[in-house]
């Protein structure tokens, strides 16, 4: 039986022009590709400046104020009243009144949402992983993500530092200790363990570290990365514990007058974040929810938001002096200062006064970083619940602070073999860059 050639003949010219043709349309392929592909935005922040004000602050009675309700009479609406602000049409609560002449360098976030349910564990770790929580992945925090791309300004520092309480939601994940943080709750000692004792001398520690470093050198090499992460905590550990890192939590060498123009405790927090900017730390979170003025701090149920005014005003000066004080040491444009919470509060009062939770629409805020700043971005309806125009989800404002820091917020990390998009598919916000 014989088969038959179906395939059309091509001489030499005609495969030549066939092989040109092909080479052109894959290159002109590519190019569309690269013409659709959106180009990164990259800003130039080298720090951060991480505020937490755990418990849920309220944006209708901070950032993103409205008309005036009655708790009395269960009238919903803004529990203060408005001022102006430095931006044209952006007022903020009156209780923010230093922070106001400042909101040229300042973009409140008025549209931040998520749909984890409102509750506070759920939500602080929502707030710091920008993910649900996982049965299968522990997810890395923003610092420890920052820390993982971008390490210590300063090889003599500590790449992220966290002045509060620690927990596994400020945490590496899968990433891993060593892009952990070091952690301290009282400004007037260092991280402990890690302040030489005085009887300790520096022959003696030399001595010591010979001694480990015999040990290490005669012990099997390892590739067990819990076992290399924990000799690579020691080294910086090591190398933290001497006298010129420490320096930065000798609060008393300030000037007098500028530690009473930050205030209390949360104030001289913030104060220190500045001093482990000027060492090289890259990320830091200072926490707002410790020794709390009102006895409920910003989880404003019922009378707790009676007192809630001292919080904001603590808020308030500490904030304003950190610009001010990071402006003056031309350090603003280079340190992003955030400040987030876990979510807002609905205009409705409850039965005694306070109000519930809300993670529909609440404010964020982003400040310095060398950012486009405009006062406020996005826009919610007359009360503060829904959101009317350009809203910002939790992935793009992780994108939006990545991007500042000039970190790819389109690649994939890998927890084992597993993809995980860095900030699950968020874009920044492209209005706040130049």
């Amino acid at each position: 039986m014989k088969y038959q050639n179906t395939f059309p003949s091509f001489n030499r010219r005609e495969c030549l022009a066939a092989g040109v043709a092909l080479a052109g349309g894959l290159a002109t392929s590519q190019l569309s590709v690269a013409e659709t592909t959106p180009k990164l935005i990259r800003g130039n922040t080298e720090h951060v400046i991480s505020i937490w004000l755990g418990g849920g602050m309220g944006q209708i009675d901070t950032f993103d104020p409205k008309r005036k309700g009655d708790p009395k009479t269960r009238k919903a609406g803004a529990y203060y009243d408005s001022i102006d602000t430095a931006v044209p049409g952006v007022q903020l609560c009156e209780h923010l009144k230093t922070l106001a002449p400042l909101m040229d360098r300042v973009t409140a976030m008025r549209t931040v949402n998520h749909e984890s349910i409102d509750e506070h564990a759920a939500a602080t770790n929502r707030m710091h992983t920008g993910r649900p929580i996982s049965g299968t992945v522990t997810y890395p925090s923003l610092g420890s993500l920052v820390t993982h791309e971008r390490g210590a300004v300063s090889d003599g520092a500590p790449p992220y530092v966290l002045i509060g309480y620690p927990n596994v939601t400020r945490g590496p994940g899968f990433l891993g200790a060593s892009h952990g943080y070091l952690y301290l709750t009282n400004t007037n000692e260092g991280p402990a363990g890690l302040s030489r004792p005085d009887h300790i001398t520096s022959d003696r520690q030399a001595r010591r570290e010979s001694f480990l470093a015999v040990l290490q050198k005669q012990g099997k090499a390892t590739s067990e990365q819990r076992v290399r992460d924990y000799e690579a905590a020691i080294q910086q550990s090591l190398k933290l514990s001497g006298p010129e890192f420490n320096q930065a939590f000798q609060l008393d060498k300030e000037p007098a007058d500028l530690r009473t123009r930050y205030g209390g405790e949360f104030g001289q927090r913030c104060l220190l974040s500045r001093r482990l900017v000027e060492r090289g730390v890259r990320f830091i979170e200072v926490s707002h929810n410790l020794n709390f003025l009102n006895g409920a701090g910003w989880d404003v149920h019922y009378e707790g938001i009676l007192l809630q005014h001292k919080l904001i005003q603590e808020m308030d000066t500490a904030v304003a002096t950190l610009i001010s004080d990071l402006e003056q040491k031309k350090l603003l444009d280079k340190t992003l200062i955030v400040i987030t919470t876990e979510f807002g509060r609905p205009p409705e009062f409850d039965s005694g006064g306070g109000r519930g939770h809300q993670g529909t629409a609440f404010s964020c805020v982003l400040a310095g970083g060398g950012l486009r700043h405009r006062g406020a971005w996005g826009v919610t309806d007359e009360l503060s619940k829904k959101i009317v125009e350009n809203p910002v989800g939790l992935p793009d404002f992780f994108a939006t602070i990545l991007a500042s820091l000039g970190i790819d917020y389109t690649k994939n990390l890998y927890a084992n073999d597993r993809p995980i998009p860095i900030t699950d598919g968020g874009l920044p916000v492209k209005e706040l860059f130049a």
